[in-house]
């Protein structure tokens, strides 16, 4: 059999935005792989200050991996720049056969914070400029063979958990998932329509934005949203209205090894955004231990203390020298609801300590939360990634010691 049977788009013309680095580059060197045909179409023609990668560079990355590229200027805001890139296209390459819709503009601020001209850039790209790429390649789609739109969205979750900290990026997003909804059942039996959403965290410039120095070692590569995208790109058009989660498909699909796609396999991995079934789970433990679950701490009958006053006494009775020595750091929490107030964890000191107040030295990293979140995520009920992402949990200072406490946390669960 010629080796060329196994080359799936070999041939094919993906139309891909935002494909001058992060997840739309690495979607776009899988597909050069097979020999297929790339045009890149992203603003950036001209070096970043601060951001790797052009249109150029891409394209040579593109051509050196087996693929012909085409690199175009499109800003998706400009709706006669993505004309002309489309006609180029077709120009080129004599057809389009696949749009991937992956540039995308993020803000993660509350309404009063985040001004006009962010609203405005979230829409315009996430929403406006999806259904107008959209609309400009589906009547080139409808004359491929096996046609497939492909949206970097999530799965509409309408927990009012993803609305409340970043209500209009939450809102662009799932207008992207909605032009899936639609455009899947308007187009059926003649162009795929499908969305692909990670399940942690991806390392790319934004997330470095967002999450900091050393928030890498919680994420992992585009490579497994790329493969994840190769495996819906190669389906049947019939395949159509999904929306898919990368690990969950690759899973399906044979992939045992997650660790290959893990910037630092064996650390703990943030969950991405939209995706709460770890919160689902909390729900569910909280319903089965009930309101006024007691915690069993070995010693003799007594009246129950306060939960937090009993959290602090177990971590305190877990400390050691070892704790000591590899944290390095104070914790300071600012609770809220009951047995609101300050309290500390002190892994800085020699011999550590934990209790109410302030730390008997200055703090390293400030948490804020209620108390009721600060007993489920000592107690393994919420994850502390979740908790921040979720915008349960507020953190200040040292995001690298804080780290160091969630490893901690894996640890003490079992004795809380």
């Amino acid at each position: 059999t010629s080796p060329l049977t196994f080359r799936k788009l070999a041939g094919c013309t993906l139309f891909i935005t935002g494909a001058s680095r992060g997840i739309g580059k690495a979607i776009a060197l899988k597909a050069a792989k097979d020999g297929a045909n790339i045009v890149i179409a992203a603003k950036t023609a001209e070096p970043h200050p601060t951001l790797s990668g052009t249109i150029y560079t891409a394209a040579a990355e593109i051509e050196a991996a087996g693929g012909k590229a085409l690199p175009c200027i499109v800003n998706v805001r400009e709706e006669q720049q993505i004309i002309n890139a489309v006609e180029k296209a077709v120009k080129t390459f004599g057809g389009i056969d696949i749009l991937v819709n992956n540039a995308s503009a993020i803000s993660l601020t509350g309404t009063l914070e985040t001004e006009t001209k962010k609203v405005n850039l979230m829409m315009d790209v996430n929403v406006r400029g999806t259904y107008l790429t959209s609309k400009t390649c589906l009547p080139h789609l409808r004359k491929s063979k096996n046609p497939h739109i492909l949206n970097l969205s999530p799965p509409m979750n309408l927990n009012p958990m993803w609305f409340k900290n970043h209500c209009a990026y939450t809102i662009s997003k799932y207008g992207m998932s909605m032009c899936v909804l639609g455009m899947a059942e308007e187009f059926r039996g003649e162009v795929a329509v499908n969305a692909l959403w990670p399940k942690t965290a991806i390392h790319t410039a934004a997330m470095d934005m967002l999450g900091g120095a050393g928030i890498e070692k919680q994420c992992r590569k585009t490579d497994i949203i790329a493969d994840a995208a190769y495996c819906i790109l190669t389906k049947p058009k019939s395949f159509t209205g999904n929306f898919i989660i990368d690990e969950v498909l690759l899973r399906e699909e044979g992939v045992k090894d997650f660790d290959v796609y893990a910037i630092a396999p064996g650390h703990p991995l943030i969950p991405d955004f939209f995706l709460d079934v770890e919160t689902d789970m909390t729900t569910m433990k909280q319903e089965r231990y009930g309101k006024g679950a007691e915690f069993n701490t070995g010693s003799a009958p007594t009246k129950p203390s306060s939960p937090v006053a009993e959290t602090f006494r177990v971590i305190q009775g877990a400390m050691s020298e070892e704790y000591v020595r590899t944290t390095q750091g104070v914790f300071q929490f600012e609770l809220s609801g009951d047995e609101g107030g300050t309290w500390y964890i002190d892994l800085k000191t020699p011999g550590g300590s934990a209790g109410f107040g302030k730390p008997p030295v200055t703090a390293d990293v400030f948490m804020s939360m209620s108390s009721a979140d600060f007993v489920k995520m000592f107690t393994g009920k919420l994850k502390p990634t979740l908790a921040f992402m979720s915008g349960k949990l507020r953190i200040k200072g040292n995001m690298a010691l804080a780290i160091k406490l969630d490893k901690m946390l894996t640890h003490l669960n079992s004795k809380l």
